[in-house]
């Protein structure tokens, strides 16, 4: 079968390998066949960052792990040959004709016409497994920074929990005209004016109650959320980090009275079919942060322009079929 390999800093080749068995896996486990797979911020530092020499090559078919597909063969009581489903990869990645999964992580997709939107549950459960922390926001402020794929993708879930204004940024404008029809109701660019600035002329001074950090793998947006925020506001740090320490403005978190919530990962079985069901019974349109498909032999091009944001790419899905 073809996975996709990194094999250096910003290199993927498209090998052949001998599939897996599934007899040598544990009971639970089940095989899919690939359909549609998408491409993560985090799955990117895998792409992007030098690791050690001896590293490489990395794991076939690493670090992909939005998938959908068809299973092939199980050893699970939950599912049979034959079912559709959204599950999160095993002991081989998702950038790959065929994956494991275990039952655990694996879930029935939900019918609705368009396979790609459906795959879009998957980021969108980890957003549903974050707006599990957050208080009421009914008409509430808030900000989000960062619209790549979860920043939009919070854009719209924040507006269906109520909240009166919802302020994006970056830096950007392909993405933040995205971010408009994902229901912000004001868009800042970053790299053009300030952000403290025009949030304080948008609030009428109140300043954002809740300020989500999307961007991750850098260091200074988190301090910029403290100066957003209200006294007694919230932050929600959900870009992944990249530095395992960070020049943390502490005095202005703390006299400012402000909580502090990370998160990271989904209830995999509560929050992918709520996302689901959202998906596909409209409430959630995700059908404008999906830009690109390519053949997932392309890998090499759709890692280049989602790092590079070539051709206004968004979300790139690469297909199997």
């Amino acid at each position: 079968m073809k996975v996709g390999q990194i094999v250096a800093p910003r290199q993927i080749e498209i090998i052949d390998i001998e599939q897996p068995n599934l007899a040598d896996h544990p009971d639970g486990t089940v095989m899919i066949k690939t359909v549609h797979s998408a491409i993560c911020g985090t799955d990117m530092p895998s792409f992007v960052l030098e690791h050690p020499a001896e590293s490489y090559p990395l794991g076939h078919g690493l670090s992909i792990h939005e998938t959908i597909g068809v299973v092939t063969d199980s050893k699970s009581d939950r599912f049979k040959p034959g079912d559709e489903v959204l599950a999160l990869p095993r002991h081989v990645g998702g950038l790959s004709e065929y994956f494991f999964s275990d039952e655990s992580v694996t879930m029935p997709l939900t019918d609705f016409p368009r396979k790609d939107c459906i795959l879009m549950s998957q980021p969108l459960g980890t957003v549903v497994w974050a707006c599990r922390k957050l208080p009421n926001l009914l008409n509430l402020d808030v900000v989000v920074i960062g619209q790549g794929p979860m920043g939009l993708l919070f854009t719209h879930m924040l507006s269906n929990l109520g909240a009166k204004t919802v302020i994006t940024t970056d830096l950007v404008d392909f993405r933040l005209t995205v971010s408009k029809k994902m229901r912000a109701t004001h868009t800042i660019n970053a790299a053009k004016e300030d952000p403290v600035a025009a949030v304080k002329e948008i609030t009428e001074g109140r300043m954002a109650d809740l300020v989500v950090e999307v961007v991750g793998h850098q260091t200074e947006t988190i301090n910029q959320c403290l100066q957003l925020l209200k006294r007694e506001g919230t932050l929600l740090a959900f870009g992944v980090p990249d530095d395992h320490i960070y020049d943390f403005h502490f005095a202005d978190f703390f006299r400012k009275n402000l909580k502090f919530i990370g998160s990271v990962g989904p209830d995999a079985q509560n929050d992918f079919p709520l996302a689901m069901d959202m998906i596909a019974q409209g409430r959630l349109d995700v059908s404008p942060i999906i830009t690109h498909h390519l053949p997932f032999t392309e890998a090499q091009l759709g890692f280049e322009m989602a790092l590079n944001k070539k051709d206004e790419a968004i979300k790139i899905v690469f297909d199997y079929t």
